[in-house]
């Protein structure tokens, strides 16, 4: 008979967890950090009870304590701090929900060789994307040197395959991207890009957002909603809203299309100065490579590319332009510009999110790019690599829309686009004020390659819409928030 020691001798060895020795650092995107009142802890953004999220931004005095001063702008800092990681569900209008990043730091502590070779880097994002970046340079080099020196990381390094000391690896969702981008390329530490392994953006704006503009017009033109109004007041203080401007070919005029100078700023709404210097800024970071780069972009959504400029209002258009070679543009046999609608994560379109030719495209939702299980998966492959970058990965094909705002008791709706058969599609809204309110869409053919779904919340608040297939490796989702119609107080 088979004693045990004979037993455990014949049974194979456990495989060793793929682990990486390496420095992690997880950056978040814009309003992606909980900030607080560094004189009484009061926190400023990012409480989780809906009755917070009620207040910021249905209430006129809401968020004041966010506008940035004269004196912030000036350099004198400190009055605000960012003490961590979103960890709750938010609403931002014009760029709709924010999911947070807890299942993705729970997926990077999970392949780091100890819990203290990662590191989340909360920021002040209503600062200049350059001043955030000078404090991740620092950041990070602090975080790989006591990484090196921790007992564990010796441990770590002999299992490696070269035996290398730790590396840094960054993951950045959306400004974060910049922010990581300009702390390698121009935050002062000249040896920084050296130490890194490799960089993966989410969704960032290279080249900016259309959907940036729209943020600081949101005070003009037609009435709009409460919440819309108070951030594009917020938004034309904040230098690092003026750091997401589009600065790619994107405003149309007749039969030109060019780019914004700061003047179209001042006149949409916001700050001619501080546009003068995210301009400047980003002219000298994009002169600068982003080390062993690789980009996640969010594909199929539909996704404002371009822009006209009336009277200073703005109004967004779903397509893009190119030009030849020479920079001229290409023109149809009219000679009008022609059009072509690139699309994205719902508010970064896919060219300005890609800063290099090759890409990891998955069909997400901007606020979800740092939390779908594709994106986790692509980001867990990334920090366990050593390889030359592979080639694009496939993926579906699905999008969804959904209004920036709704009102209770009223009917809206929801486009996938993507196919025209709803069968096994499904569609979920949730309500996350935690009474467990749920109802079900059913969608149904309204066009070519088009589905939609009628839709009602029954009380103001945030809820979450999710949208599945059979055939779909992605579950689509995205935070709709319901307040009371437009026609509410002025600021």
């Amino acid at each position: 008979m088979t004693s045990r020691a004979q037993w455990n001798a014949a049974m194979p060895p456990v495989p060793a967890p793929a682990l990486t020795h390496d420095a992690l650092v997880v950056v978040p995107g814009i309003m992606g950090s909980e900030l607080v009142d560094s004189a009484d802890g009061d926190v400023l953004w990012g409480l989780s009870h809906p009755r917070w999220l009620a207040e910021a931004w249905l209430s006129r005095s809401g968020l004041a304590s966010l506008h940035v001063t004269e004196a912030e702008r000036a350099g004198v800092r400190g009055s605000v701090r960012a003490s961590r990681l979103l960890r709750f569900p938010t609403w931002i209008p014009f760029l709709g929900g924010v999911e947070p990043y807890t299942r993705l730091v729970e997926d990077a502590r999970a392949v780091a060789a100890h819990p203290r070779a990662l590191r989340t880097f909360p920021y002040d994002w209503r600062l200049p994307v350059q001043t955030n970046a000078r404090l991740l340079a620092r950041e990070a080099r602090r975080h790989l040197e006591e990484w090196r020196a921790h007992p564990a990381h010796a441990e770590a390094r002999r299992q490696a395959v070269d035996e290398r000391e730790a590396r840094l690896v960054f993951v950045a969702h959306s400004m974060g991207g910049l922010v990581t981008y300009a702390a390698l390329a121009l935050g002062g530490d000249s040896e920084l890009a050296a130490d890194t392994r490799g960089v993966l953006t989410l969704g960032t704006p290279f080249q900016g957002a259309v959907d940036a503009a729209c943020i600081l017009n949101g005070v003009q033109g037609a009435p709009v909603p409460l919440p819309h109004r108070k951030l594009a007041a917020l938004a034309a203080t904040m230098p690092g809203v003026h750091d997401l401007l589009p600065r790619h070919l994107c405003l149309e005029e007749g039969a030109e299309v060019r780019r914004l100078t700061s003047a179209d700023v001042a006149a949409l709404g916001g700050d001619k100065d501080l546009d003068a210097d995210a301009e400047a800024f980003r002219q000298k970071l994009l002169a600068q490579p982003l080390p062993r780069h690789r980009q996640l972009v969010g594909i199929q959504q539909r996704t404002a590319e371009s822009m006209t400029l009336v009277d200073g209002v703005v109004r967004p258009a779903e397509y893009s332009f190119r030009t030849h070679t020479d920079g001229e543009l290409i023109r149809d046999r009219h000679g009008a510009p022609r059009r072509y609608p690139v699309r994205g994560d719902g508010t970064v379109h896919r060219a300005s999110a890609s800063l290099i030719p090759s890409s990891v495209p998955l069909a997400l939702q901007h606020g979800t790019l740092a939390s779908g299980k594709a994106a986790r998966l692509a980001i867990v492959d990334f920090l366990l690599e050593e390889d030359p970058l592979g080639p694009d990965q496939a993926d579906g094909a699905l999008g969804i829309q959904v209004p920036d705002y709704v009102v209770p008791g009223a009917e809206w709706q929801v486009e996938i686009t993507g196919t025209d058969d709803p069968s096994g599609v499904e569609c979920t809204l949730s309500a996350l004020d935690g009474d467990g309110w749920s109802r079900d869409g059913s969608p149904y053919a309204d066009g070519d390659d088009l589905l939609r779904v009628d839709l009602r919340v029954p009380r103001p608040g945030l809820y979450r819409l999710t949208v599945t297939a059979p055939y779909s490796p992605t579950t689509l989702t995205q935070l709709v928030f319901a307040g009371p119609d437009g026609a509410a107080d002025d600021l």
